[in-house]
């Protein structure tokens, strides 16, 4: 019951509004309140214990004192950083590591290459897209036969299989042997649907195997250029082929 009535004396009770700025005083802004001043002074009383402790730690200091970051670190445009040590890596060394690169590069090549192989063996590409139109002509003898010619009954096949490129029966094998596999068409948009996303996951793994054909002959090159032979360059290097260098010819001892 208090909780009650404690609710409803509030409800009765004068809203409390705070004193705005005067108008005389408008230009200043907004009138400063006690949790303003409040955030003002915590910042204002932090910044000044952060300059004590360290105006402390600079009188406390050691003359003698010493530590890699003093040669390590410098100041450039009002900014600390730290530098960055050299690596120390001999031609040897170098040539060595590129000669990893390009064995893993082309490690990875040949698993796609692989892979590649697989999926072609699995699909035989029948009705790849992108394959280019197929032509398939038939020679008759009259105009008459063109104008009166029937594809299907040339093939000796129903007319609903005429457009496929593969697994075409002829009307007597259909008479003798049942179909087999699926024939809902629900099932057969299914399989055609994975069909669909294994060429294009082979499209993806050829586009692949370029690509790493391609950076492997570039580290190669990379790699060559290491030699100090006189060489030109013949041609400039592009996304889909390194550079091209002449090397001068040194007889080899």
């Amino acid at each position: 019951m208090s909780a009650a009535f404690r609710k409803a004396a509030k409800a009765r009770q004068r809203p409390h509004r705070e004193r705005s700025q005067p108008a005389a005083r408008a230009k200043l802004g907004l009138l400063e309140k006690k949790k303003d001043y409040r955030l003002r002074a915590h910042d204002y009383h932090k910044k000044q214990n952060a300059l004590r402790a360290l105006q402390k730690k600079a009188l406390d200091k050691n003359p003698d004192e010493f530590y890699f970051k003093m040669i390590r670190a410098e100041v450039k445009d009002g900014v600390h950083v730290t530098k960055q040590p050299k690596d120390e890596v001999t031609p040897e060394q170098l040539k060595l590591m590129r000669t990893q690169d390009i064995k893993y590069v082309e490690m990875k090549r040949v698993a796609e290459a692989k892979k590649i192989e697989r999926l072609k063996a699995e699909l035989h590409l029948l009705d790849a897209a992108g394959s280019g139109p197929r032509r398939h002509l038939f020679f008759v003898d009259t105009e008459r036969e063109v104008r009166e010619f029937d594809i299907a009954a040339h093939l000796d096949t129903v007319p609903e299989l005429v457009d496929r490129v593969y697994n075409r029966p002829t009307i007597a094998t259909l008479q003798k042997e049942t179909v087999k596999g699926p024939t809902d068409p629900a099932h057969l948009k299914k399989l055609a649907q994975q069909r669909k996303n294994q060429y294009d996951l082979l499209r993806q793994r050829i586009e692949r195997e370029k690509a790493m054909f391609v950076i492997s002959q570039k580290i190669q090159t990379r790699k060559d250029l290491l030699d100090k032979t006189h060489k030109v360059k013949v041609k400039k290097e592009t996304r889909t082929g390194p550079a091209i260098y002449k090397f001068k010819f040194q007889r080899k001892r």
